[in-house]
């Protein structure tokens, strides 16, 4: 029969154990009894440490946040109490609207951010609403600026848990209609929110949660959102892109980091530009210097202040005018101009009537039209030459002075041989909705493409059109500037940016993993950033005191009542050991009053 030796315990315990039966004396076991049982409440305990925190990773390990696609487009789980929530209200120039987002509890990690996502309702669509005009409407009448967010904050409030509406940070941030104010009707505005809102609605909501905020903080708040949703700020694997990075500590290291996306968004009336400065710049003036200090922002998205490993060095500026169409309307505003004193110089007559139209290189062949200003009208027909478009729209970058940047203005360098770009807006559009090579950028393709369009009849455009070739966001009013536009977009691209016309890290597009990212993510992230700490020194907290063995004593009333047959097995034993000593001393008493009795009768004659 097999035989167990259980040669750890005391000598004086030595006994066998058989696979079928405890081959020792009681005492014996009953001491191993209580050994085993010990040990097994030991491991029963540390099993049930392991599934109570089983939630909480290691801080090395490193968290997918990008499952599936369909993990994000489920609707949000409001009944599980361990969600955050938080909102952000953009006040824009033509309207404001309210985003909710939510988040799990911290994964544990000091090196990364919470993993915010926008909140989706029962039909799995975003918890969004705009209302109309914009808050700068009421600059006037400012005491009306908390009714005018009522219908949004009310909407918020019936999408978060009630019991979460205390700790849910609310933030109202005012762009680009707020900033053509004067501050006093900005402060006026503020005020009225800060005091009123929050005799409405109890969110986290203090004097720092309600500002105006610049347009470089918009776009920075734009470059961490895309990053983020791009998984940019995670730690990089084996196969990611890197840079080495710079940052402003004395006796700082270079840090090796994943590389991060810069982007480029043209609308109608701007171009803006964001990307990360990894290197630290050299000026070559003080007044370089100052230029440069007003495009730069520095950052630390890290949860702690004292850590250098997650500061980003971010060069953001706005240009305006240099949207897709405002700068088709200073092109036909220097056009009429131009060839109205060309005329009275000349005294000729090209571009006053229908039949002596002025020749225009940006618009299709074949395509007749007027500008109009003021009380003069110029007559135009398409001459469809790229080429010459190129040429004619590249003096309106207003590059000077060898300051080869949109509008003089003071451009940070870029490593165009470790970099990556996305285009956005009219970037994508030029590309997409009549040309249909939307995606990556090649400069080559793209110019064939262009000069190919502009070289086609107007009227065949408009056929195709009618024939839906086209994408179903192209119209009328695409077709006649997309000639001008596509130029416009290349040169601002490599002649304003100085791409290199071989660069072959660009993308355009409209949605980022299938979704619209809206600064407001960012500026949640950016002003969250600081909250894992919260969590993590909580967690630490949690660590220094054994609260773990209180919960697994009260809650768990199988590992209680184990404890408990311990101390009772435990009391037996001090008993029975107690009466065997008793025992034991009766014996040799006993066996003394028999030593004694038999010398007794030895000494009796």
């Amino acid at each position: 029969m097999a035989r167990i030796t259980l040669s750890c315990l005391p000598a004086s315990w030595y006994c066998s154990v058989s696979m079928l039966s405890l081959g020792c004396a009681p005492r014996q076991r009953l001491l191993l009894l209580l050994l085993l049982l010990i040990t097994s409440a030991l491991l029963l305990l540390g099993t049930y440490q392991r599934q109570l925190w089983g939630t909480q990773r290691h801080p090395g390990a490193r968290v997918n946040k990008y499952i599936s696609f369909g993990e994000s487009m489920e609707a949000t789980d409001i009944l599980n109490p361990a969600l955050n929530y938080g909102i952000v209200v953009d006040c824009g120039s033509s309207g404001s609207r309210v985003f909710v987002y939510y988040w799990p509890p911290h994964n544990g990690n000091p090196h990364t951010l919470l993993d915010i996502r926008q909140m989706r309702d029962r039909d799995r669509k975003p918890v969004v609403k705009k209302i109309k005009p914009g808050i700068s409407t009421l600059a006037n009448t400012p005491t009306q600026a908390s009714n005018y967010l009522h219908p949004l904050l009310s909407f918020a409030a019936a999408h978060v848990p009630k019991n979460k509406h205390k700790e849910t940070p609310l933030y109202i941030l005012c762009t680009a209609g707020m900033r053509l104010l004067p501050e006093s009707q900005q402060t006026a505005i503020l005020e009225d929110l800060i005091t009123d809102v929050p005799l409405e609605f109890d969110f986290l909501f203090s004097s720092s949660h309600a500002e105006v905020i610049s347009g470089k903080q918009e776009g920075v708040y734009a470059w961490i959102g895309i990053n983020f949703v791009l998984g940019r700020f995670d730690h990089a694997d084996d196969a990611d892109a890197t840079v080495e990075v710079t940052t402003g500590s004395q006796n700082q290291q270079p840090i090796s980091r994943r590389r991060t996306v810069g982007i480029m968004d043209m609308g109608g009336a701007s171009l803006q530009i964001a990307y990360e400065v990894p290197s630290a710049i050299t000026f070559s003036s003080p007044q370089e210097e100052e230029a440069g200090k007003s495009v730069l922002a520095e950052f630390n998205l890290g949860c702690d202040v004292e850590h250098t490993q997650h500061v980003y060095r971010v060069y953001v500026t706005t240009f305006l005018g240099f949207g897709g169409n405002m700068a088709r309307q200073r092109y036909e505003d220097q056009l009429l101009n131009n060839t109205l004193a060309k005329n009275r110089f000349l005294t000729t007559q090209m571009g006053l009537t229908e039949d002596k139209p002025y020749l225009d290189p940006c618009l299709p062949i074949g395509l007749s039209d007027t500008v109009v200003r003021d009380n003069h009208t110029i007559y135009v027909r398409g001459l469809g030459d790229w080429s010459r478009c190129q040429k004619a729209v590249r003096p309106f970058l207003g590059l000077h002075n060898g300051t080869m940047s949109p509008g003089g203005i003071y451009q940070a360098p870029i490593n165009f041989s470790n970099s990556e770009f996305y285009g956005f807006s009219e970037f994508y559009y030029c590309m997409e909705d009549v040309l249909r090579i939307g995606g990556q950028y090649n400069s080559d393709k793209y110019s064939q493409a262009a000069m190919e369009y502009c070289s086609t009849k107007w009227s065949t455009l408009k056929q195709r059109l009618d024939n839906q070739l086209f994408s179903q966001q192209a119209d009328i009013n695409r077709l006649k500037y997309q000639c001008f536009k596509s130029a416009w977009m290349y040169e601002v691209l490599h002649s304003g940016f100085r791409f290199p016309s071989d660069y072959p890290s660009l993308k355009t597009a409209q949605l980022v993993y299938d979704k619209e990212v809206q600064w407001t993510l960012g500026a949640i992230l950016f002003k969250t950033r600081f909250l894992p700490l919260r969590d993590l020194q909580q967690e630490t907290l949690r660590q220094n005191h054994p609260s773990w063995l209180r919960s697994s004593f009260v809650y768990n009333h199988h590992l209680f009542s184990l404890c408990i047959l311990v101390v009772v097995l435990a009391i037996l034993l001090y008993i029975l050991r107690l009466r065997r000593i008793h025992q034991r001393e009766q014996r040799q008493a006993e066996a003394l009053n028999l030593l004694w009795a038999e010398e007794g009768e030895a000494l009796l004659p």
